[in-house]
């Protein structure tokens, strides 16, 4: 048996969300300043915008719901496919998550199991999309 097992450091799932479609659900009390997603340390990449000529609504709805864009660029997994939970959080002006320069989620304060996690998306990405409430 593993000495770490595959939840120890999980502190989330995906739900459905009171504010848009699918949420991050806290599934135990999280501290203030805890690192929420301990694990996923892969690096964004960077696309400029205007190098994306994409017809399909549906794809181009992908840069736009899941991306961080900033000045000419997105920010983006390195496949959509390997979504982790970070890219679900929802935007609150009174999130209870904040966000480093590394676009790391930290606790800003104490979150209650069963609390969906929230983040400022004004304060790492630029304009609004239509996930903005």
């Amino acid at each position: 048996m593993p000495k770490i097992l595959p939840h120890t450091k999980v502190f989330v799932r995906l739900a459905p969300s009171r504010i848009h479609g699918v949420g991050v659900m806290a599934i135990r009390s999280i501290p203030k300043g805890t690192k929420i997603f301990q694990d996923d340390e892969e690096e964004m990449l960077w696309i400029q915008k205007k190098s994306i000529r994409i017809a399909n609504t549906e794809i181009k709805k992908l840069y736009q719901d899941f991306c961080v864009s900033k000045g000419g660029a997105y920010g983006c997994p390195s496949s959509f496919n390997s979504l982790t939970p970070a890219w679900y959080l929802n935007h609150s002006r009174k999130p209870n998550l904040e966000v480093d320069g590394d676009y790391r989620f930290f606790a800003k304060r104490a979150i209650k199991r069963g609390e969906e996690l929230t983040v400022d998306y004004s304060t790492y990405s630029d304009g609004l999309n239509h996930k903005m409430r």
